[in-house]
């Protein structure tokens, strides 16, 4: 990353174009390296123009996170106090959980620019381009029994909801148990994942990865018509440290909420924002298929299935494909 770097560094000073051979001598590389490295920086969201006899200038930076800015921005106490932003990592999830391990307390949150090994639920590879999502991970330290945890995944869902309808206008709806949708699509996924020491809770890592501002170009082949972003729907780039801050926000207040009140509150609200409710599902579980009609959620944070045969099927886990 060092030649990318010392290159950037020739064109942020140029007041115009740069030629590649003037590149290539400061570099000490040959031209094909030069238009390697340019592709680099390219990849990580620098815009350029190039114009033969005369070279690349850039046209425009990607919008990076800063620590400093964000810290100022999030106004909640506990919840983003304390961060921890990088460039590349193979995952904020494994990072936060170093963190967890070493002590962190409760709040810390890891943002990356970029996952290279970024996961789902069930081992799935997330998708996690660079300088182009929201993709973090929150230290959580509940005092409760692990049974109860599927239940903040519920409670981070609804919190990025609310957050993303506040700051971008985008009606995204949650599909249980993981998912932020719009029109279809997929914007958002969360995964959390707990440690627990004699059936409670030692720490919770919840994880959030948001397609902010992707472009339709930017989607691998096998996400084309799946995935969705922010920026397409809006038809705006997202402003990503508000939309961080304001989930910091939100999370906060429905956590407080989940300790003082329990679980029905939080229920009734991703209810409330729910697109899988009212509708024909079909759901690959362990214990095989189940189709039905998801009438809501129990006391747990399980999917309610009304079968064909009037019976109620709790579903605590398992894929969901919404039937039209």
């Amino acid at each position: 990353m060092k030649k990318a770097e010392t290159l950037l560094d020739i064109l942020l000073d140029a007041e115009e174009f740069v030629s590649g051979e003037e590149i290539s001598r400061r570099l000490s590389v040959s031209r094909t390296a030069v238009w390697k490295q340019i592709n680099k920086l390219r990849e990580a969201g620098y815009e350029f123009e190039a114009v033969p006899h005369k070279g690349y200038r850039i046209v425009s930076k990607p919008d990076l996170l800063d620590q400093q800015e964000l810290a100022q921005r999030i106004q909640s106490k506990v919840m983003g106090s304390r961060l921890k932003i990088l460039g590349t990592t193979v995952s904020t999830q494994e990072e936060a959980k170093a963190l967890a391990e070493e002590g962190a307390p409760e709040g810390t949150l890891v943002i990356a620019e970029e996952q290279t090994g970024g996961k789902g639920r069930m081992g799935r590879k997330w998708f996690s381009p660079y300088g182009k999502g929201i993709w973090m991970s929150l230290v959580l330290r509940p005092e409760q029994p692990l049974h109860y945890t599927p239940q903040l995944t519920l409670l981070t869902g609804v919190a990025v909801c609310r957050a993303v309808r506040k700051v971008t206008g985008v009606m995204a709806g949650l599909k249980w148990p993981n998912d932020l949708l719009v029109d279809g699509r997929k914007i958002c996924g969360i995964l959390l994942e707990s440690a627990a020491e004699d059936e409670h809770v030692r720490y919770c890592i919840a994880g959030i990865g948001i397609s902010a501002n992707l472009d339709r170009d930017d989607y691998p082949e096998e996400l084309t018509g799946i995935g969705t972003s922010l920026k397409i729907e809006a038809g705006e780039p997202i402003d990503r440290m508000a939309l961080i801050a304001t989930v910091m926000e939100e999370f906060e207040m429905l956590y407080e909420l989940y300790r003082k009140d329990g679980f029905q509150p939080v229920a009734s609200l991703w209810e409330a924002l729910s697109v899988t409710l009212g509708k024909r599902v079909s759901i690959q579980t362990a214990r095989g298929p189940i189709e039905g009609m998801a009438d809501g959620l129990d006391a747990s944070g399980a999917l309610r299935v009304r079968t064909d045969a009037g019976e109620q099927i709790p579903v605590f886990s398992g894929d969901v494909e919404l039937r039209r």
